[in-house]
């Protein structure tokens, strides 16, 4: 499949701690325990669908800078293309991620100017282009409307949401043929939820990622919700990322064919492989190993 993500690239620095609450002390000794990588959600993305062995086309900014010179290094090693990566800010975006021993995490994210720059979306972007993944920045706003205007289905991840008519995320829900949020901030009636935002926008499809205790699912064709208990592939090291894994990898298995169960089905399995591993663009094994599950 031949796939647009635009979203935001990043680099990553993540750190092993022993716990959380953090003590004070002046230093720790954490040997092999500090990693810096590429990351942020459109990379993420893009190395899980390339790793399924999908064709991915990557939109995003940066800096020109050094950070900018790592990404494009690691895009040119999984044989994407960086001619759509705009070194339009003043910086490149970073973040990072404590994590413990129990896999629970705490971010930092620096997105320096990205919210306040505008991206270049020419004509040919959408040229042959399958499907249209849109991470919830400010500069996609544009993305959709093109996207949806030449008929290509668009699909988002709005994250974190409380609030059925947030006005950050609106516009996003409101473009969506496939949605992905997760529950951390729904409040306990979930699914109440889940069939609000299915009677308040015409997503297609949204599902919800319930962390630990798996994903839900809604279906406009059936106007029901499907619950999945999670996957389990080995002990957790970082669950950082687990949501882009499960994203990225559902959208590749209903891309080629596979029913939406199937596809989320297929999905959980490939986001419990990634969180065995530490860093949020690590972790991702090929389809072949999902296939033999």
């Amino acid at each position: 499949m031949h796939i647009l993500v635009s979203g935001l690239v990043n680099t990553e620095t993540t750190a092993a701690v022993r716990g959380f609450p953090i003590h004070y002390y002046p230093i720790d000794y954490a040997f092999f325990g500090v990693n810096t990588a590429v990351s942020g959600v459109a990379f993420n993305l893009t190395k899980a669908l390339v790793t399924l062995a999908d064709t991915v086309r990557l939109v995003s900014m940066t800096g020109n800078d050094f950070s900018a010179a790592y990404i494009r290094n690691d895009l040119e090693a999984l044989g994407v293309s960086a001619e759509f990566l705009q070194p339009r800010l003043r910086q490149t975006p970073s973040s990072v991620v404590l994590y413990d021993p129990e896999g629970k995490r705490q971010i930092y994210c620096d997105l320096k100017d990205i919210q306040e720059t505008a991206c270049e979306f020419p004509d040919a972007v959408l040229d042959g282009i399958d499907l249209v993944v849109a991470c919830n920045i400010n500069f996609n706003r544009p993305l959709l409307h093109l996207a949806k205007a030449a008929g290509k289905t668009v699909a988002t991840d709005v994250h974190v949401l409380s609030d059925l008519y947030d006005g950050y995320n609106r516009e996003f829900m409101e473009c969506a043929d496939i949605l992905f949020l997760s529950d951390e901030a729904v409040g306990e009636n979930w699914y109440a939820f889940m069939m609000r935002l299915a009677d308040t926008y015409p997503c297609k499809i949204i599902v919800m990622g319930r962390g630990a205790k798996g994903a839900a699912m809604y279906q406009r064709e059936t106007g029901e919700i499907l619950e999945m208990g999670a996957a389990s592939a080995g002990p957790v090291v970082n669950t950082v990322g687990a949501g882009d894994a499960l994203f990225g990898s559902f959208l590749h298995f209903y891309a080629k064919g596979c029913s939406p169960v199937e596809a989320l089905r297929r999905a959980q399995l490939f986001a419990a492989h990634k969180i065995t591993v530490s860093g949020a663009s690590n972790g991702f094994v090929p389809e072949s190993v999902i296939e033999a599950q």
